[in-house]
């Protein structure tokens, strides 16, 4: 598999060439088509499985790589949906323990997907507008 563009540099992948048309993947909507060979160029330095998870939106990779267990991705989702809440809420109302916690809210501050914030002048987390984007993608 390789990964070609097309003459408005649209990137697809490449699944089988012929003698005049080449058949394509367009990997934001899984589409197959032919297109003729003079309209591909090929894409140096672009592995085909980057070009494949390009089409799931930019929020949701994040996600996928940042999020490493249901547990995890409930927390999100809870921060997404409830709003900011401080740091003593979630320890209570979850079932993580206070390392797991901030390990886990660690990652995804590193990730973009939360931020600090002060709730009821203690500190607390919130989700980031690439959170809510993300799993309001995921939920589809």
């Amino acid at each position: 598999m390789q990964t070609v563009r097309d003459s408005s540099g649209k990137r697809y992948l490449l699944l089988k060439r012929s003698g005049s048309s080449s058949l394509v993947r367009d990997p934001g909507t899984g589409e197959e088509r032919y297109v003729r060979n003079d309209d591909l160029d090929p894409v140096d330095g672009e592995s085909p499985l980057v070009a494949a998870a390009a089409g799931v939106p930019a929020p949701v990779r994040r996600v996928l790589t940042a999020v490493p267990t249901d547990r995890a991705l409930g927390l999100l989702v809870e921060l997404v949906d409830r709003g900011p809440l401080p740091a003593v809420e979630l320890l209570d109302a979850y079932d993580l323990c206070e390392s797991d916690l901030y390990g886990l809210l660690a990652e995804f501050r590193a990730a973009g997907l939360v931020e600090e914030a002060r709730v009821y002048g203690e500190r607390g987390y919130e989700a980031t507008d690439l959170a809510s984007e993300a799993i309001g993608s995921l939920r589809g």
